[in-house]
């Protein structure tokens, strides 16, 4: 299930074309059970009314989730930014490869907004590759100066190439935070479910009408499967933070 999410587009097709069938099948049960007499109307009413609020409940609460990690994404993003300026700035007080941590911190920079914009796989595997190995010359720049010359001074310089660690390891983090795959099972069981009830109880067959749920909770599905895809959505976080500081930077 969450292999199928991560494509938002594909997941508005199958979600309307399950959907649709679910109303149809449940539209054909109805015809050969003769429909539902004018006595169990009411009821069916009522059961119908609580399933589509319960589906409504779940989609917003999916959403809520997605938005929830869209804006964790886009705060990391930001807490990169300003981790990378501070030690940025800080590498004035190593008495030692000041020019080489900034340099590698330009080097830095430039990788994790490569990271932000790429969609490919490949790509993405030598981006980790070279941000790992730029992380460990960073750390040894910043920290032999350190381990020659302690100081209170040196130390505080340490501990922002510290943050700046961190802080990716944070990023990578709230990338990998999607919405869980038995959630999404939920979300797709309660909906077919509520289609079926949908063509089970209607008067007058029309299956034009009966694609209209379908397609809203459909296009519901794609926007919370497009928001929390950092990578293949057409909502992503865009690194602006970090574009900005590079020019900066330079």
């Amino acid at each position: 299930m969450e292999a199928l999410v991560s494509y938002p587009r594909p997941t508005l097709a199958i979600a309307f074309l399950v959907l649709w069938f679910a109303a149809w099948a449940g539209l054909k049960l109805s015809v050969r059970l003769h429909g539902l007499s004018e006595g169990l109307r009411s009821d069916y009413a009522v059961v119908l009314g609580a399933t589509l609020t319960l589906l409504g409940l779940i989609i917003g609460f999916s959403f809520s989730m997605a938005i929830d990690r869209y804006n964790q994404r886009k705060n990391y993003e930001e807490a990169e930014a300003n981790a990378i300026g501070t030690e940025y700035l800080r590498a004035d007080l190593l008495p030692a490869n000041r020019d080489r941590v900034r340099e590698l911190l330009r080097q830095y920079t430039d990788l994790r907004i490569r990271f932000y914009a790429t969609r490919d796989k490949d790509e993405l595997a030598r981006i980790d590759a070279d941000t790992a190995r730029v992380q460990n010359e960073m750390w040894t720049n910043a920290s032999q100066p350190a381990i020659n010359q302690p100081s209170p001074v040196t130390a505080l310089a340490v501990g922002g190439m510290n943050d700046v660690i961190n802080s990716q390891g944070y990023t990578l983090a709230s990338w990998r935070n999607v919405i869980p795959g038995p959630a999404w099972g939920l979300l797709f069981a309660t909906a077919i479910f509520c289609n079926a009830l949908l063509g089970f109880g209607i008067r007058l067959p029309n299956l034009k009408l009966l694609m209209v749920l379908p397609l809203v909770v459909a296009v519901a599905f794609f926007l919370i499967a497009d928001i929390d895809s950092p990578r293949r959505g057409t909502i992503h976080v865009h690194p602006q933070n970090l574009e900005t500081l590079r020019d900066g930077l330079k």
